[in-house]
């Protein structure tokens, strides 16, 4: 069985390059997506901005717990410590991603669907959906932490894993389009394609490659991060 016992090779002169394309990438994405002038959405009107931001998190999470998933699959396969590492480590950055997509949203529809009242969360299927996603998640780092013995903990934690990336396209995708909602895409809503103006994809098409882009970076260094621990202490929970 193959463990991390050096540091993950990683070519550093195209990872800087990366890391310094994705940092200007977003930095124009971001002055583009609060300058560029978009047009008047009925209800949602300059919130429409949050669109760049708030729907990219959830593919940028999207795209994490599959990575993760993915190494947790090749973990059980080959019983290697450094996919329990890369599934660890991306599960931890995509479920970041995820609580971010839950903040904006939240933010979003306070000031959209709730305004004029106190209302922060109503429990919309949408968000709720989205809330049991990121409890099923945080089950899985909870079970990680309850399982001393690494082994046990890596081959108990990847079956989790698969099946926790399984609910994926049911709780954020399926699901909610079945029920009536507030959110767009939802049953008795148009998608958000239907209400937004073309050239607002202009920016937002690239920012959700900007944030993929970012979980890599992210997932990089702390996949180097902890075979370093891993290393000095023989466990990759630490």
């Amino acid at each position: 069985m193959q463990d991390p016992s050096h540091p993950v090779s990683v070519n550093l002169p195209r990872y800087r390059l990366v890391r310094n394309v994705v940092a200007v990438w977003l930095t124009l994405v971001v002055l583009a997506g609060f300058l560029i002038d978009i047009p008047r959405i009925n209800i949602l009107e300059h919130t429409a901005r949050n669109l760049y931001f708030h729907v990219p998190m959830w593919f940028t999470m999207m795209a994490g717990v599959f990575v993760s998933a993915y190494h947790s699959y090749h973990y059980l396969k080959t019983g290697a410590t450094i996919r329990d590492i890369r599934a660890l480590q991306a599960a931890r950055v995509g479920t970041t991603f995820g609580l971010l997509g839950l903040a904006t949203g939240v933010v979003w529809a306070r000031f959209t669907w709730y305004v004029g009242t106190d209302v922060w969360w109503n429990f919309d299927p949408k968000q709720t959906m989205a809330a049991v996603q990121l409890l099923i998640y945080g089950a899985y780092f909870v079970l990680r932490t309850a399982i001393e013995d690494p082994r046990k903990r890596a081959r108990i934690a990847a079956v989790y894993n698969l099946f926790a990336a399984a609910t994926v396209p049911f709780l954020l995708y399926v699901l909610p389009r079945q029920l009536q909602s507030l959110h767009p895409g939802a049953d008795g809503n148009p998608a958000f394609s239907k209400i937004t103006d073309p050239t607002m994809r202009l920016v937002f098409y690239p920012a959700i490659i900007g944030f993929i882009a970012l979980f890599w970076v992210l997932y990089t260094q702390r996949v180097r991060l902890a075979t370093l621990k891993y290393r000095l202490v023989g466990d990759p929970e630490n």
